[in-house]
């Protein structure tokens, strides 16, 4: 069983037409502050990065905002966070995401999500790392990405033991307890080849 202290979760940066998708990251939110687990995340204060972030902070948990200096007033960084670290790239964003998170969790997001939720997903492929990754199906959101992946297999471009890499879940309440179920990662990151 992992014990995840820290959890990274990638989501959008706008405000999404579906509202049950806000519910959701506040709702989340609420659940790591309520958890202990303190939330690693992109740094922004608009779309579901700023409502999860403020939600968190409610439910007094702690939050590691990570923001590129070019996205600092495009994205209107967070500026009441525990921590808040301005790097000098999206590579340095995403690298130290990762370094501070034992699980990553995907909400409803844009390319930039697919982005994150990608580049995890290979570098586990890869064998860099072995923490659990939770894509969150939330309202069949991520079905079109699920339905992707089963092309890029009957294709012959992706091996079916992709879906070995994420978990995928339909609600919030199975979040937490799907990490708690994840194996121990048997992985040390060689982070020079990241």
């Amino acid at each position: 069983m992992t014990k995840i202290s820290s959890l990274c979760v990638y989501c959008g940066s706008r405000m999404p037409v579906n509202t049950a998708f806000s519910k959701a990251a506040k709702d989340l939110g609420h659940q790591l502050g309520g958890n202990n687990i303190q939330l690693v995340y992109g740094g922004g204060h608009v779309g579901l990065m700023g409502i999860i972030a403020d939600a968190t902070l409610e439910a007094n948990g702690n939050v590691i905002g990570i923001i590129p200096g070019h996205l600092h007033d495009i994205e209107v960084s967070h500026e009441n966070l525990t921590e808040l670290h301005v790097v000098d790239s999206m590579h340095s964003r995403k690298q130290m995401m990762f370094e501070r998170s034992d699980a990553f969790v995907v909400l409803p997001g844009g390319i930039g999500t697919l982005d994150e939720t990608f580049e995890m997903i290979t570098w586990r492929q890869l064998k860099l790392h072995d923490k659990p990754i939770i894509l969150v199906n939330y309202q069949d959101y991520w079905g079109p990405f699920i339905d992707l992946m089963n092309h890029m297999i009957d294709q012959g471009f992706v091996e079916k033991e992709v879906f070995d890499l994420f978990e995928v879940v339909n609600s919030l309440e199975e979040i937490l307890p799907t990490l708690e179920r994840s194996p121990d990662a048997e992985i040390q990151p060689d982070v020079s080849k990241m």
